[in-house]
């Protein structure tokens, strides 16, 4: 059978031991084919049984080597800006008015609850009436009312105020807070009044009318005539200009070199009571000063003879300052 011609094939044992070599080398491409098989046959057959016998392997690329040319330093990680997230755009450049719709629904709620339904703008509408009379001690004098003020009807009720100074530095005998704002002038010869009228959510939204406010606190000082006018916080300095035409320039806490025209009224300048004063963010770094003030007014009374102020050590007490701030959110949570 025609089949059966072809039973075996025999190769040449030169190029057995090159095929041997090649799979050992595998970077060897091509494998030459042994010159004397081009025509093998075996039988009659006349047509060439193999011309050429190659191993085929897949070409092997070139590679280029890696040199590493100095060491190696890590990547810097990228520093996030800090601040809330820049608002997300859609493809259209859009904002996302409906969040943004949300929000504002959001904040116009916790303001509602904040004034017990009132809003803002009902807020601002209300005044603060002085708690003032004649020949106090001391009348204490703010920048204008904030909004938590003009709806309680109080002054300085916001539970972090750091009017506790008074009981601290012996102004007053007991601890008090602003619900006894009313029975300071009768019972402590203590009075509160502000520079401008109009209620605002910050000092910052005042314009040109605290001028105008502090041509009006002039006149009352000069009505009531306190002992000591206290200036809570660096509206002195507007003040001062405005009734004495001297530009303070590095001011000092403490007492002041002018008296209220047509007066014997000094001036004094303390810290801001507020717990958001960057420069004695503490009520224990305030109380010297109110320590001072109690000085000058026995002093100018004649209950206690002229004498510099002590400095007072003050020691601090961990635990107790996390009570007090435990205190303090509790109050803030009932009383926001």
């Amino acid at each position: 059978m025609e089949e059966n011609q072809f039973t075996s094939l025999t190769v040449p044992s030169d190029y057995f031991q090159q095929y041997q070599s090649s799979q050992q080398y595998p970077e060897v491409q091509h494998v030459a084919p042994y010159p004397s098989m081009d025509r093998y046959t075996e039988g009659p057959m006349d047509e060439p049984v193999m011309t050429e016998l190659s191993v085929h392997r897949d070409p092997v690329l070139y590679q280029e080597p890696f040199y590493q040319l100095g060491p190696f330093y890590p990547p810097t990680p990228v520093k996030k800006k800090r601040g809330r997230p820049p608002k997300q755009q859609t493809e259209d450049g859009e904002t996302h008015e409906e969040e943004d719709e949300v929000e504002a629904a959001k904040k116009a709620k916790r303001a509602l609850n904040r004034f017990n339904g009132m809003s803002v703008a009902d807020v601002m509408a209300k005044t603060l009436p002085d708690v003032i009379t004649y020949n106090l001690d001391i009348l204490i004098i703010g920048i204008n009312p904030g909004l938590l003020s003009a709806y309680k009807g109080h002054h300085y009720p916001n539970p972090g105020n750091h009017f506790k100074c008074l009981f601290l530095s012996g102004l007053t005998d007991q601890q008090l807070n602003y619900m006894h704002d009313q029975s300071l002038p009768e019972k402590y010869s203590i009075g509160f009044t502000n520079m401008v009228e109009r209620t605002t959510p910050g000092s910052k939204d005042l314009s040109k009318e605290i001028r105008e406010g502090g041509r009006q606190l002039l006149e009352k000082l000069q009505k009531y005539k306190p002992l000591i006018a206290a200036f809570n916080g660096k509206i002195y300095e507007i003040f001062c200009k405005e009734t004495f035409g001297v530009k303070a320039k590095n001011l000092e806490f403490g007492l002041q070199p002018y008296k209220i025209p047509e007066t014997e009224t000094v001036c004094y300048l303390m810290p801001s009571s507020s717990p958001r004063c960057a420069q004695f963010p503490r009520a224990q770094d305030k109380v010297h000063f109110y320590i001072k003030l109690k000085e000058l007014r026995d002093q100018m009374k004649g209950l206690a003879p002229g004498h510099e102020v002590v400095e007072t050590q003050y020691s601090f007490d961990l635990q107790l300052a996390k009570d007090a701030k435990r205190i303090a959110i509790k109050e803030e949570q009932l009383d926001p």
